[in-house]
């Protein structure tokens, strides 16, 4: 329910782009200065190099905040979340094992989760370099860490946070806060979004290969 997935920081209406208020803790990105010019060379080509745009996976924490419903449903061991975007799913394992060894390079990190009280943190790692925090070009490298707390505000409302920590990119660790809404809609569903079958309907017009 905000305009993250256009830009996290606070933005004017543009071409395509609704205004919105930004979820960065104090609105700054404290980017490294090859990081920042790096930045603006993803935002002027973003039509085509933002990897959403390419129907790849959003990333860590972006994928939380694409305008697309997902459903969590959790057990004693993990907590699994399904979203419409593309079919994604993600697992935060709460069984108190840890990352494996070596890089993974995973488009959705790997995540390793524990309560505090009635709040789950999420140690998110193992990434890839491939992935935006934004269309506005906004990223990282495959040197990301993501801590994510999770905690009801009521029975409709979520608080989420994410802290980044990118030593590549970033001067320090920034933060990013937003609150998910359950929808309440009778009888409603997460659908699926396939954005990668469209293209594919150019050059096979069945629908058992395009869907």
């Amino acid at each position: 329910m905000n305009t993250a997935n256009f830009d996290i920081q606070d933005h004017s209406a543009r071409d395509g782009v609704p205004a919105g208020q930004g979820v960065v803790e104090g609105n700054e990105l404290p980017y490294l200065p090859a990081a920042l010019a790096q930045k603006q060379e993803n935002y002027n080509a973003r039509a085509t190099a933002d990897p959403e745009a390419k129907c790849l996976a959003p990333g860590v924490p972006r994928l939380m905040y694409m305008p697309y419903p997902f459903q969590i449903v959790q057990d004693s061991r993990k907590v699994f979340m399904l979203f419409e975007y593309a079919s994604h799913n993600r697992t935060i394992h709460t069984d108190g094992t840890t990352h494996p060894k070596g890089g993974l390079g995973l488009w959705l990190g790997d995540a390793r989760g524990h309560w505090e009280g009635d709040t789950l943190v999420a140690d998110v790692t193992d990434f890839n370099d491939q992935t935006w925090f934004d269309r506005a070009g906004n990223f990282h490298s495959d040197a990301l860490h993501v801590v994510e707390r999770y905690s009801l505000k009521d029975r409709d409302h979520m608080n989420y946070e994410a802290t980044i920590e990118d030593p590549n990119v970033f001067t320090r660790p920034w933060k990013m806060k937003m609150v998910f809404y359950r929808r309440v809609e009778e009888n409603f569903r997460v659908l699926e979004y396939l954005c990668w079958a469209f293209p594919l309907e150019k050059y096979y017009p069945y629908p058992s290969i395009a869907h």
